[in-house]
């Protein structure tokens, strides 16, 4: 083999080389963005011309949020928020559409909190979805029930939703989930307070045994008791 054979040998293999160095950057730049984006990286994706353009977009969505001054909660303030938050899913019961209304506020004050910008909706999810793509979603969907909310076309269970949806971003947000998962229904106008709903959920002791489970031979015997004898006895009044 001559040296020049060598030498094209030795340049097909350094090329090949480099070829596969680069390959294997940009998979694990692939797998990184994937992996930190979540379903969003599916949806820059879909939505740009190019998987290439849409990775472009992720990576200076990580460049601008590597500019923010991020803060972290405090214990006291995560509380003053998850209390709020339990305060305002009470208010559901009785305002639903205002409620509403009010999550999207309280949110808007915890991500300002937090150090992410407000204003701007597209740019707001633009930030968070560095670190909270897998809930940006829920962010959405509450958005636009908040806006069909505010043409007066919004149902109650749609409501109710989006109360649902803003608190996924929410719990996130506080960095644990220390909130009521539930929602309360709308209140029936017709209806009592639900404090006064069941009173009979502690069962008083003469309602644990019914005149109609008592064997007969025992109800005749029972029967015949004077109400002193049986004071609490339900057949007697």
């Amino acid at each position: 083999m001559s040296p020049t054979q060598v030498i094209v040998i030795v340049l097909v293999v350094l090329v090949v080389a480099a070829v596969l160095a680069v390959v294997a950057r940009q998979a694990a730049r692939r797998r990184a963005l994937r992996s930190r984006f979540g379903p969003e990286y599916d949806r820059v994706v879909a939505e740009r011309d190019s998987r290439a353009d849409a990775e472009r977009e992720l990576r200076e969505r990580e460049r601008r949020h590597a500019e923010l001054a991020l803060t972290p909660l405090t214990p006291e303030s995560r509380a003053r928020y998850a209390a709020a938050w339990e305060e305002l899913q009470v208010r559901f019961v009785d305002s639903p559409a205002e409620t509403v209304s009010d999550a999207d506020e309280l949110v808007g004050r915890l991500v300002a909190e937090r150090g992410y910008p407000t204003g701007d909706f597209s740019a707001q999810i633009a930030q968070l979805s560095v670190e909270h793509a897998r809930t940006l979603s829920h962010y959405r969907d509450a958005h636009e029930i908040r806006l069909r909310n505010e043409r007066g076309e919004a149902g109650t269970e749609e409501l109710r939703q989006a109360v649902v949806h803003y608190r996924a971003l929410f719990a996130d947000l506080l960095g644990g989930d220390p909130l009521d998962a539930r929602v309360p229904d709308q209140r029936d106008p017709d209806q009592h307070h639900p404090e006064h709903h069941r009173p009979e959920q502690h069962h008083r002791p003469e309602e644990r045994h019914r005149p109609e489970e008592r064997h007969p031979e025992h109800a005749s015997r029972e029967a015949q008791e004077t109400p002193v004898d049986r004071p609490h006895d339900v057949t007697s009044r």
